[in-house]
């Protein structure tokens, strides 16, 4: 199966035109038509935000894609390593990366077990985005695991009619380089393209030993004539990197910011040392085979096929481990029973993932409707290694210390449309539903049994509409409705329900030659939200549980001033409520019901501004603030947890020199990130724990906190020449 749908995905493809300025435009509607089904237009009742690939270029010399979204409304980025290259996070709304729904070409990319996105999995992948688009609330995602916070869809590189070359190599702090090779065929025979990236990305990064060693590739075959775009592509990411997820203590963190606890042991004479291999290595491959077709004037369908193939592990030294905890059989050397030992281990995942989605879309003047389907088959395997024991305990090199299997299947049905009424009132309605089936058998890491057999049907309907008053303002509202199951590690921890969302938007677009604007109000209510606890697991996850009934609220603005004709300003703020209703928790031995309390990892206060400065053609500066107000590292208002606003700025300068020998242009770009060399920490933990040894007889909650440092002031630099 696997051969066979990996060489349909190599097969190549394209267009046919009758003149060349048509050409452009009907390739682009036909590479738009990709992502359809999950985007969608400037005037619909959702709130969104876009960016070209233009803009993402201006700032792309290697960090992660959450860090090139830094600057977008309600957006809070975080970094592992401290610089954004390596495991990087994002939350939107205050939602989590597990809660904001990501598809690349339509096909969905969240974990289908953990519902995370892991952006090291497909390192430089922005440099192969044509555009993105970042819907937050609900959106109008149809394909994966429902929207909580956002959705975010990308659409890879289009179709190119001219043959072009670029070499791009970026240097900076912490030893961070990027080096990659772009190129297109451009059309032959005014029908295919071949179209490829490589990139290699390496840096020492600002946390002690959190390397990255990262490699992908991008290679896209297309075939176009007049009402037809096929398209073949594969992209594939390699990671090594060393561990850094464990954070530092609030002690640590005033007296060595860059510490990195992962890894460290004591030698045979009692130093502390760490293990040179304490990495995560992982690669993930991607196939997909995209059909679009244009029947006439009115009628098209798409066609998607996908294969997602992972698979690596996480290498540890562990000191004093027992025996039992990993199924060995007790040793006796010298009469001395022996059931501990230092070990170094590996937790593999090796996981195939298979998607096929279908859709059909009609348009006249007045109607624009979409039907479609999706489904996914994931299988995950999970299972853990031993290659080195001090004492073996009679194992085997490599044995299988557990085991475990999760198999997911989801199959949708979604039907949304726009009706013009008139040229100032349309209406939008989105009707999906999803089924869910999800089991597992096996142990966990923990040689626990893990045995789930879950099956969940969704109903999830929106609607909303948009009203023009005049050619400069418009106004919209929305409801929507998002159901979603629980992820892996919800079920590790318990007895998770699934969570429902409400969210109504209201908003307002303003656009004029020298000014734009956006605003809008939001409500989400929540059943059951499976929010952040502030713990983590022992491999740096974090745990959630349901918190009943909680709720967002709040007010996002964003505009595009120009202030004369080489300078404009581009504010945006969000400022929210994020509260859980009647939150109890267990202090000291009793149940206590906290009232409403403060939603972790959810600011009240986000702001950005881009100062855009064009002094000379060719050249922009670009000044970047961002404001991150308190936010608390749990849900139970503790002081201990709450997590210092920071504000950052950072300086982006891009030159580019045309019409010269050789090459079609020089891009000079330059980002100084944090250009004030502020101390501050994006992410961090809380938790809490029975104490009932200290003082018998008494329980008394204690709790701790860890942060995650990010980087001072740090300077990246590039080059990319254009053929």
């Amino acid at each position: 199966m696997k051969r066979i749908l990996c060489c349909l995905l190599i097969v190549v493809s394209s267009i046919t035109w009758a003149q060349e300025q048509q050409k452009d435009s009907l390739t682009t509607k036909l590479d738009e038509v990709l992502v359809k089904a999950v985007r969608v237009s400037a005037d619909s009742p959702i709130t969104h935000s876009n960016l070209s690939k233009e803009k993402i270029a201006k700032r792309n010399l290697g960090q992660d894609i959450p860090f090139l979204l830094n600057y977008l409304p309600g957006v809070v980025t975080t970094s592992d390593a401290g610089a954004g290259v390596g495991y990087t996070g994002i939350r939107v709304r205050g939602s989590d990366a597990t809660r904001v729904n990501v598809t690349l070409n339509g096909i969905p990319f969240n974990d289908a077990e953990s519902q995370g996105t892991f952006w090291v999995n497909l390192p430089d992948f922005a440099s192969s985005v044509e555009s993105l688009q970042l819907q937050r609330g609900v959106g109008t995602s149809v394909n994966g695991a429902g929207a909580f916070g956002a959705s975010l869809n990308l659409l890879t590189d289009a179709v190119s009619h001219e043959a072009y070359g670029e070499i791009s190599n970026s240097y900076g702090s912490f030893n961070t380089r990027k080096h990659n090779l772009k190129f297109s065929t451009g059309l032959l025979n005014d029908h295919i393209e071949i179209a490829g990236r490589l990139s290699a990305i390496k840096s020492d990064g600002y946390v002690d030993r959190a390397t990255s060693d990262l490699k992908s590739y991008f290679l896209q075959g297309s075939y176009v004539d007049d009402n037809t775009l096929i398209k073949a592509i594969t992209f594939a990411g390699e990671e090594v990197t060393y561990q850094s997820w464990d954070g530092i203590d609030p002690e640590t963190l005033r007296t060595n910011r860059t510490f990195n606890p992962v890894g460290a042991y004591e030698d045979e004479n009692g130093n502390t040392v760490f293990y040179d291999n304490e990495v995560d290595n992982y690669n993930q491959d991607h196939y997909q085979l995209h059909w679009n077709q244009r029947y006439n004037n009115n009628w098209s369908s798409t066609l998607g096929l996908n294969y997602t193939y992972g698979r690596g592990y996480f290498e540890q030294y562990k000191e004093d481990e027992d025996f039992a905890d990993y199924g060995l059989t007790p040793i006796t050397l010298g009469g001395e029973t022996i059931d501990e030992t230092d070990l170094v281990r590996r937790r593999w995942l090796d996981n195939d993932y298979y998607v096929v989605t279908a859709s059909v879309n009609y348009k006249d003047d007045k109607l624009d409707v979409i039907a479609g389907g999706f489904y996914s088959y994931y299988e995950g395997d999970h299972f853990g290694e031993i290659i080195w024991a001090q004492n073996a305990g009679g194992s085997q090199i490599r044995d299988r210390y557990y085991e475990g299997v999760g198999i997911k299947r989801e199959l949708n049905g979604y039907t949304k449309a726009t009706y013009r009424f008139s040229d100032v009132l349309s209406a939008y309605a989105d009707i999906q539903v999803r089924n869910v089936d999800y089991s597992t058998s096996g142990l966990t890491s923990d040689r626990v049994p893990l045995l789930v057999d879950k099956n969940y049907t969704f109903f999830n309907p929106k609607a909303g509409l948009t009203y023009r008053l005049n050619p400069s303002n418009q106004f919209y509202a929305s409801y929507a409705r998002a159901n979603r199951e629980p992820n892996r590690n919800d079920f590790e921890s318990g007895t998770p329900e699934p969570e429902t969302l409400d969210d109504i938007e209201l908003g307002w677009r303003y656009a004029s030659p020298k000014f734009k604007v956006n605003a809008n109000l939001y409500y989400m209510d929540y059943k059951n939200q499976l929010v952040l606890t502030g713990e983590l697991d022992d491999v740096g996850a974090p745990l959630r549980a349901n918190s009943g009934k909680s709720f967002r609220t709040g007010i996002e603005i964003d505009a595009d001033i120009k202030l004369a004709k080489k300078f404009s300003v581009r504010p945006n703020i969000a400022l929210s409520i994020n509260k859980n209703r009647d939150f109890i928790t267990s202090r000291d031995g009793a149940l206590v019901n906290l009232g409403n309390t403060n939603i972790s990892y959810s600011p009240s206060v986000v702001a950005g501004n881009m100062f855009v400065f064009e002094p000379a053609k060719g050249l922009q500066l670009n000044f970047l603030s961002k404001y991150v107000g308190e936010q608390y590292l749990g849900n139970i208002d503790s002081e201990l947890s709450k997590l210092d606003s920071f504000f950052v700025n950072d300086l982006n300068i891009v030159y580019e020199i045309k019409n010269i020998p050789v090459f079609k242009s020089i891009v000079l770009t330059a980002l100084v990130n944090n250009i004030f060399d502020v101390k501050y920490e994006s992410n961090g933990y809380f938790f809490t724990y029975d104490d009932d040894f200290s003082n018998p007889g008494t329980i008394t909650t204690i709790e701790g906190v860890g942060y995650y440092p990010q980087a001072g002031i740090n300077v990246l630099g590039g080059v990319t020449l254009k053929f």
